[in-house]
């Protein structure tokens, strides 16, 4: 069931009351990851997309203070989560810039795993082909050459394209 999900939902949401932005940034973007983890499950389980969009928002929210520079690993990880929602929401949105935006999420997670996180690079890696499986199947070749082309230089460094 999701009584469980709903529950850590309210919790979440409990907790951003205490933690804020202001007082404990990291603190704050690390709940706001976790919501968006228990909404992007919830909206897996579901046929709409409400869960979801409200899981990239979360997402979006927590990168504002789990940036690249300053917690990379923790950037990464969040990367890929949103990178993650934003596949499940295209596919159900048949939305091509929300699958390529979710490539190039991915992709840049791996760049930040591959240098000291090989586990967590090889996820991304999984992400990334999965991503492009996608949208080969349901897009015509002119929107995923374009996609594909958008991220190259990562793509290629991963040895998924060749130069």
């Amino acid at each position: 069931g999701t009584e469980r999900l709903e529950a850590a939902v309210a919790a979440y949401r409990e907790a951003l009351k205490e933690w804020t932005r202001e007082r404990v940034p990291l603190d704050w973007a690390m709940t706001q990851n976790n919501l968006g983890n228990a909404l992007s499950r919830l909206g897996e389980r579901e046929s709409g997309t409400e869960r979801l969009e409200a899981a990239v928002a979360a997402y979006r929210e927590a990168l504002k203070e789990r940036t690249r520079e300053r917690v990379p690993l923790d950037w990464a990880m969040t990367q890929n989560n949103l990178g993650n929602a934003l596949r499940t929401l295209g596919e159900r949105r048949k939305d091509p810039a929300l699958l390529c935006e979710a490539l190039g999420d991915h992709a840049g997670a791996w760049e930040v795993f591959s240098s000291g996180a090989p586990h967590y690079a090889s996820i991304a890696a999984s992400a990334v082909n999965k991503d492009i499986v996608l949208l080969k199947q349901q897009f015509d070749q002119s929107k995923y050459e374009r996609c594909l082309g958008a991220h190259r230089e990562t793509l290629t460094r991963m040895g998924v394209l060749r130069d």
